[in-house]
């Protein structure tokens, strides 16, 4: 057995949850040794690592790098992240043999890398000592047993985006809970508009709001996967947004596109429970609005509740055919603390910063006449404090979202009820991750 057959062996093994985060234990299949050894640099060497990522704006503190650094050379290839576009090509790269050096790893995707043997640990290289730079329930993310897999960028705690101007003009109080939420929908569709949309392919965020409600879709027991997809915090977040959809108080379109976009700037859609970087969206899609957006914390099961969660989350993550994976983890480390690389990537509107320094969280108000003059970012900086942290990602995110997806979009078509797209995709995730060799029961 291999050092490289440990990444998927922890994800194959199961993990026992801990207070201090996921250790994961146990032994499954083991894959071949075809990982090249990795090289040193030598000293006044010049060598040039790859790195896969979306960010807005990336270009921009790798350049900065790039002059600072001119023995290592970082090259950025923009890789679509369209419909997870963006692993796929990933997860071809490694099974190809040709993965680069590093990538843009989003949160709930990391243990499907694992799965792969596609990422390196980077706890060998001392990666351990640059863990009170960050948060540490994003720092957790990519820690399973005694490994790391990455290093976190960016979180997306959420909120809530309103249109004030039409909040004002209709009477509509910002909702604090979710029963005011119901009762501002009510009120907004009797002006001809809609509060927002239930969009049938946004697994992303459907697992914020279960998040919130205290889901648990992941766990361990053992060696074991407990699967939750189906557990009675996410059937209430399904209720409520199946009663608001039969009540037609609420558009079933797809967010993030082409028509939501237009109602946008129309004010026929007049809010969103979206995410820190959400604000970076509106600016570039709803320009006409300027002024008119405020943020509110995200509406609240119980009155006076401060439970948060998150949508979204990354990270720099290195693969484990890096050929220089030191200098890529210095890099990695670089990019996601330093001060003026964060102050570029916080202009190309990249998230919540993982990092606990470099920034105040006044800097994070880039688009702040968009909003009125409001600091908006304090309610994403309060939202981010109170996640919460037991929250854990498994393997296979990238499918469930999709089983969620087409369960959804035919639910909305025939008119089955969400609870059954649940129990529809507990069954799918439990028989999914059992063909790929886990151990897994349902919880639910």
């Amino acid at each position: 057995m291999t050092s490289h057959d440990l990444p998927r062996r922890s994800v194959l093994g199961g993990a026992a949850a801990v207070a201090a985060g996921f250790t994961l234990a146990g032994c499954g299949d083991s894959g071949g040794d075809d990982h090249p050894a990795p090289r040193e640099r030598k000293k006044g060497q010049k060598i040039e690592l790859t790195f896969w990522s979306w960010v807005p704006g990336i270009d921009k503190p790798v350049d900065l790098w790039n002059r600072k650094n001119p023995e290592v050379q970082v090259t950025v290839e923009k890789v679509s992240a369209v419909d997870g576009e963006q692993y796929a090509k990933m997860h071809a790269a490694i099974k190809a043999g040709n993965p680069p050096d590093l990538g843009q790893i989003e949160f709930p995707v990391i243990p499907s890398f694992l799965l792969d043997n596609g990422l390196l640990d980077l706890a060998p290289l001392g990666a351990a000592r640059h863990k009170d730079k960050f948060f540490g329930w994003q720092w957790q993310q990519s820690v399973f047993g005694k490994g790391i897999y990455a290093i976190p960028q960016a979180s997306g705690p959420m909120g809530l985006f309103i249109r004030q101007d039409l909040f004002e003009r209709w009477d509509v109080p910002p909702p604090t809970t979710w029963d005011e939420y119901e009762a501002a929908a009510k009120k907004i569709r009797k002006k001809g508009a809609w509060i927002e949309t239930f969009s049938a392919t946004n697994g992303n965020r459907l697992a914020g709001l279960a998040w919130q409600a205290g889901a648990k879709w992941y766990d361990t027991k053992g060696d074991t996967w407990i699967i939750g997809i189906d557990d009675e915090p996410t059937r209430k977040v399904a209720d409520y947004w199946e009663a608001l959809v039969k009540q037609k108080l609420i558009k079933t379109i797809p967010d993030r596109q082409n028509a939501w976009y237009k109602d946008l700037q129309t004010g026929a859609i007049a809010a969103w429970v979206g995410a820190s970087w959400g604000d970076a969206l509106l600016v570039g899609n709803a320009p006409g609005t300027k002024g008119n957006w405020r943020a509110a914390p995200l509406p609240q099961w119980e009155k006076g509740g401060r439970t948060f969660a998150n949508w979204g989350g990354s990270t720099t993550a290195v693969f484990a055919k890096a050929h220089y994976p030191k200098d890529a983890l210095d890099f990695a480390v670089w990019l996601n603390t330093d001060p003026e690389s964060i102050g570029l990537l916080i202009d190309g509107g990249y998230g919540f910063p993982s990092a606990k320094k470099g920034y105040a969280t006044a800097d994070l108000d880039v688009d702040k006449p968009f909003f009125g003059g409001q600091e908006y970012s304090k309610i994403f900086a309060d939202a981010g404090a109170h996640v919460d942290t037991s929250w854990r990602w498994g393997p296979g995110v990238d499918t469930l979202y999709q089983r969620l997806g087409d369960a959804f979009t035919d639910a909305l078509g025939t008119g089955a009820s969400f609870r059954s797209v649940l129990k529809k995709v507990q069954g799918q995730t439990v028989a999914d991750l059992r063909g790929k060799g886990l151990k897994v029961e349902s919880g639910a």
